[in-house]
Parts: structure tokens; C-alpha cells; sequence
């Protein structure tokens, strides 16, 4: 007896073969590619230009961008370190 879970799962398996075959035909095509790649490069040339203006916008603001907050980031651990090191230097000199 075939259950309502097993038809599906045929069904589904159906759907899934000739939506694999016809994907792969439309993605092979020349035709489809040439201007998919254009696009992509736009949408990645516009979203970069978006990104410097939201570095600079901020900036003029007086508020830091993602950079700056890196940076900060990075001379804090730093200077965690050297302390962590002065700490480790300071117990022994006092240890007997």
C-alpha cells in the first residue's frame, strides 16, 4: 500500500529531475550567462560605490565607519595583550 508520504516523495522527486534538467539547460546558455554576468558586475560596481558614500557620509558626520571601528578594535586587543603581558611579568617578579 502506497502511502500519502511515498507519492509525495515521487512527486517531488518528478519535479525535482526536470526542474534540475531545465536549470541547467538555461544556465549553459550563452545567452542567459552574458548578460547575468553583466548584471551581477553592475549590482556589484553600484553596491561598491553605495559603500564609499556610506564611508564618507559617516565620516563627515564625525562618527566612525566599519574601518575605523576595526582599527579600534585591533589597537584595543593589543594593548590587552601588552598589558596581559606586563601583569604575567609583574607575578613574577614578586613570586619567591
Amino acid at each position: 500500500m502506497t502511502t500519502m508520504w511515498d507519492m509525495w516523495k515521487k512527486g517531488f522527486g518528478a519535479w525535482e529531475k526536470v526542474t534540475t534538467q531545465f536549470v541547467e539547460k538555461t544556465l549553459s546558455n550563452p545567452s542567459v550567462i552574458g548578460p547575468a554576468g553583466a548584471l551581477l558586475t553592475t549590482v556589484m560596481k553600484t553596491k561598491a560605490a553605495s559603500d564609499q558614500a556610506m564611508t564618507r557620509w559617516w565620516s563627515m558626520c564625525g562618527l566612525p565607519n566599519r574601518r575605523d571601528q576595526e582599527l579600534t578594535l585591533h589597537k584595543l586587543n593589543q594593548m590587552e595583550s601588552r598589558l596581559f603581558d606586563l601583569e604575567e611579568q609583574l607575578h613574577a617578579r614578586k613570586a619567591p
